[in-house]
C-alpha cells in the first residue's frame, strides 16, 4: 500500500466483527438475506512498513497475504473513493469463522471489514448506505453484505444507483447447516442461470417472496416451510452438488420445517422447529451427501439480529 503511514487517519488500530450471512432463503433471489450467529474479526493496525496480513481459522494458508486479499482491496477501496492515500504501513490479522466458499457470506464478511475499518480509520466520513454501496461494489452482489451491515432480516433492491434496504425484525431461529467440501464458483453458476423465465416462475418466486418475510417475521416455521420453494436459481445449483436434493429430503424428514440452498450453496440450512435436534438434522443432510460421495461438515446455528461491530 501506498501514501503516508498515517495520512488523514484519525485511529491507529480498529477492529471489526463481521457475521455470517445467508441468502436467497429460497425464492428471494438477489433480495432476501438474513444474519447468523457466527463471526469473522480483522483488527487494522497502522504503522511499520507495507502491507502484512495474518490469516487463522478457515483459510489459513489458503487465502491471499497481500494486496489482493480482498480485506485489504475493500480498504484501499475506501480510501481512493475518499480521495485520501492508503497508508504505507498495516497489518491485517484476521480471525476468520465462517467457511470460504461455502454459500455463508464469506466475501462479503471480507469486503465489509475493509470498508468499515477504513471509514473507521479515517473518522467516518461515509453514511451506512455508502459503505453499503461500496462493500457490495468490492463483492460484487449486496444482498450478503446488506444483511451482515445492518443485522437481522434484510430485503435490499437496486434502485438506479441506488440499494434500498429495509431491516425486519425476526425472532430467534435455530437452523442446521451442511457445509459441503466442493469446489463450487458462484459466478461460474450464476453464468449457467437461464437469461430469461417464464412468467409463471417470476410470479410463483414473487407472492412466495412475500411469504417467507411475513413467516421469518411471525416465527411461522409452517407456513416458511410451505413457501421457501424456488423456481430461478435452485435446481439449476444443486444440479452441481451430488446428493443436495436428497439432503433436503432428508432435513425435512429429520423435522426440518424448511430447507433451501444458502445464497448459491453448496451450503444447505434448514429451519429447526423448537423440541426438534438441529444438531440430528444437520447430521440427516450430511449422511445423505456422504451417501453421494460428498463429505460436509455440520454447523448447528442461531440466527441474530445483531450487525458489523467496529471496536477500538
Amino acid at each position: 500500500m501506498e501514501g503516508g503511514v498515517t495520512g488523514s487517519c484519525v485511529r491507529d488500530t480498529v477492529t471489526v466483527r463481521v457475521p455470517a450471512t445467508t441468502a436467497n432463503l429460497g425464492p428471494g433471489f438477489d433480495c432476501l438475506a438474513l444474519t447468523l450467529d457466527l463471526w469473522n474479526q480483522a483488527t487494522f493496525t497502522l504503522g511499520g512498513s507495507g502491507l502484512e496480513i495474518s490469516v487463522a481459522g478457515e483459510g489459513a494458508g489458503r487465502l491471499a497475504r497481500d494486496r489482493s486479499n480482498m480485506v485489504a482491496q475493500a480498504l484501499a477501496r475506501f480510501f481512493v473513493a475518499h480521495g485520501e492515500p492508503a497508508p504505507s504501513g498495516l497489518r491485517i490479522d484476521c480471525q476468520v469463522a465462517v467457511p470460504l466458499s461455502s454459500g455463508l457470506g464469506s466475501s462479503a464478511s471480507a469486503a465489509l471489514a475493509g470498508i468499515l475499518a477504513a471509514n473507521t480509520l479515517l473518522g467516518e466520513p461515509a453514511d451506512r448506505d455508502e459503505v453499503l454501496r461500496l462493500a457490495a461494489e468490492v463483492e460484487g452482489h449486496p444482498d450478503n453484505v446488506a444483511a451482515a451491515l445492518f443485522g437481522g432480516l434484510v430485503m435490499v433492491v437496486r434502485n438506479g444507483d441506488r440499494l434500498l434496504t429495509r431491516r425486519v425484525e425476526i425472532p430467534p431461529l435455530s437452523v442446521a447447516l451442511a457445509v459441503p467440501e466442493l469446489d463450487v464458483s458462484t459466478s461460474a453458476l450464476r453464468a449457467e442461470l437461464p437469461g430469461t423465465v417464464s412468467r409463471a416462475d417470476a410470479v410463483f418466486n414473487l407472492g412466495r417472496t412475500a411469504l417467507v418475510v411475513q413467516a421469518l417475521q411471525d416465527g411461522d416455521l409452517e407456513l416458511l416451510g410451505l413457501v421457501m420453494e424456488d423456481k430461478l436459481h435452485q435446481s439449476h445449483r444443486l444440479a452441481h452438488i451430488p446428493g443436495g436434493a436428497e439432503a433436503m429430503a432428508a432435513a425435512r424428514a429429520a423435522g426440518a420445517a424448511a430447507v433451501a440452498l444458502s445464497g448459491s450453496g453448496p451450503s444447505l440450512i434448514a429451519f429447526v422447529p423448537a423440541g426438534t435436534s438441529a444438531a440430528d438434522v444437520a447430521a440427516a443432510m450430511t449422511a445423505a451427501l456422504g451417501e453421494a460421495g460428498v463429505p460436509a461438515r455440520q454447523l448447528v446455528l442461531a440466527t441474530t439480529a445483531e450487525g458489523a461491530r467496529v471496536t477500538a
